[in-house]
This record gives structure tokens, sequence and C-alpha cells, in this order.
């Protein structure tokens, strides 16, 4: 397949070694260090070991890189289900932009984030943030900040209750916390950034939030496909230090309308079986569930060649 390659977009390529004869296929990523890198390579390196040739392609977030896979200009993707379905219909920061191509492979394991702060800090709740300085701005990941709304809308605050800390993107984020210039940063549960951050602080806690159908309401009214997932401490959870309930949200890897079935075909193929590869190269696949890869995803839709494979393995249910 004809690849476009925009260096405005994408700002570098990691190669995977894979069969001869494979066929060669691009995923869009956000940069090294965020949860979608490391979905992503997770992601390749299973494709590599089931008949496709995958390439990582990052770019900085999913605002550069969705339009990009709905335009054509490579074949795969990993991101939210959330801003996948606002490219698809061009709404909030796509606005006037809409991608009516991308299409659905699969639904992945969902992604948990937390606000998360020093561990010998005094900040035990997200309550406990108001006045004090805090990452804001996001201009090259807008998602984030619908984001933070609505984990600051549960306990009854806006972003305006804190001392803004302008960051472009969580990577930056984090970078901002590190170096004291904010007490906390939003990010996923799991991503590599957050073992960063963990080592360079001395130890992180993440803020829980209590979960009630009141709060759940509070918060989708910021993020519509929100959800609450409950965490335990472990070595995959780093803050995480009681049992506690976290915000979260769906994730899919998705495609174009334009690559072929076959092509499709063998990603869900590769997702669906590759658990234990994706697992061994970024442990949080381990809450995968290959079963559910079909769910509710509209206005989203499935793409044909993902559709036949859950045909042929009994998933799929008109």
């Amino acid at each position: 397949m004809k690849r476009y390659l925009a260096s405005a977009v994408l700002v570098a390529a990691f190669a995977f070694g894979g069969p001869a004869s494979a066929q060669t296929v691009g995923i869009a990523t956000s940069n090294p260090g965020s949860l979608f890198h490391n979905i992503g390579t997770a992601v390749a390196n299973a494709a590599n070991q089931g008949g496709l040739n995958a390439t990582i392609q990052p770019a900085t977030s999913p605002n550069q890189y969705l339009p990009f896979v709905g335009s054509g200009g490579i074949e795969f993707g990993v991101a939210n289900l959330q801003e996948v379905n606002y490219a698809l219909e061009g709404k909030e920061w796509f606005e006037g932009s809409e991608s009516p191509d991308l299409r659905i492979v699969g639904l992945i394991m969902p992604l948990v984030e937390a606000i998360f702060v020093r561990a010998d800090s005094d900040i035990h709740t997200i309550a406990d943030l108001e006045g004090r300085p805090m990452v804001d701005g996001y201009t090259a990941q807008n998602t984030i900040l619908p984001q933070l709304d609505a984990m600051y809308a549960t306990a009854g605050m806006t972003r305006a209750d804190m001392e803004p800390v302008q960051v472009p993107s969580v990577v930056a984020g984090a970078d901002a916390f590190i170096s004291v210039d904010s007490v906390g940063f939003i990010f996923a549960h799991g991503a590599g950034k957050v073992r960063e951050a963990d080592a360079a602080v001395g130890g992180l806690r993440a803020l829980p939030i209590e979960n009630t159908e009141e709060n759940l309401e509070l918060a989708r009214q910021f993020w519509p496909v929100a959800f609450f997932v409950e965490l335990e401490p472990g070595p995959n959870t780093p803050g995480v230090e009681e049992t506690a309930t976290y915000f979260a949200y769906p994730q899919v890897v998705f495609t174009h309308a334009g690559v072929s079935d076959e092509m499709v075909y063998q990603m869900a193929k590769t997702l669906h079986e590759g658990k234990e590869i994706m697992a061994s190269t970024f442990p949080p696949f381990n809450a995968f569930n290959p079963d559910d890869m079909v769910g509710e995803i509209a206005p989203a839709q499935y793409h044909p060649g993902a559709i036949r494979f859950y045909e042929e393995i009994g998933l799929w249910d008109e």
C-alpha cells in the first residue's frame, strides 16, 4: 500500500523485524513514554509474529495522527474511543475537519488514569489540589482537558480552582511535575512515564475517585464514555497505595475504510490471538480480554475485515 508520510506530523519511525513476505503496515502512536506508544509497540510486536510487518510511527498525540489515519496516510492507530468518535464526526477540537472514513478494528483493555502527586505530599484527595499549581493547557493534546474537568467535577471543582501550569502534552506535564513546577500530573496507570516519575521523586500517590452514581454522572458530562475501575496495589500500578477507584474509558485499535479487508482481518486476528505476546511487551495487556473486542462503539463502525473475523469466531452479533 502506498504510504504518504507527513513529516510535520510523524516525528519518528521504529521498524520491527518481520518476515520478508509479510505485508508492511504502519501503526500511529503518541510519543515514547506515553501509554499509546507502549500499546502500539505491543501491538506491533504481536503483528510481526502474526504475519504483518509492522512499523510504529509516533506523533505528539492522537490530535495529530487521528486525521492522518482518517485520510488514509497510514493503516492503523491506537487511541481512545471518545476521541476517535470526535474525529469521526468533526466535533470538539476536530471541529471542521471530520474524518468519516475512520473505522474500528477492535476494543482493547480500558485506559485507566489518575492524577498523581508525590507520596510524601499532604495531598490525599482531588479536593486537596485546590489552589495548588497544577498542569493545564495541553495545546497539543486537547483530549486531556475534558478528562481533567471530569475528575475535578467529582470533587466539586473546576480547573479554575487550581493555579494553571501550562504544558502541551501529558509527557510534558509529567516533566513539569518532576521539575516541581506542578504538584501533580495526569497520566495513565501502567505507562512508562509514570514509572519514571515514581523513581524521580521517590514515590507517587494516585488520587482516587469515590465510586458513586453521582460522580459517574458528573464525569460523563465531560467525557461521555467514562466509567470507573477498581485497582489494587502492585508492581504494575505505582501510586496505588490501597484498593481504590479510578477514572477509565475504552481504548481501540482503529483504521481507515480504504484499508483492505484482508489486512484488517489479519490485524483483528493478531489482536485476538496475541494477548500473551502483547502482555509480555506491555504488562497492562494482562487486563485485555480478547472476547471483549466487540462492543458498543457508536457512532463509530467496525471495519468489514474485522467483522469477517469476528463472524468466523462467533463474536459478532448484529
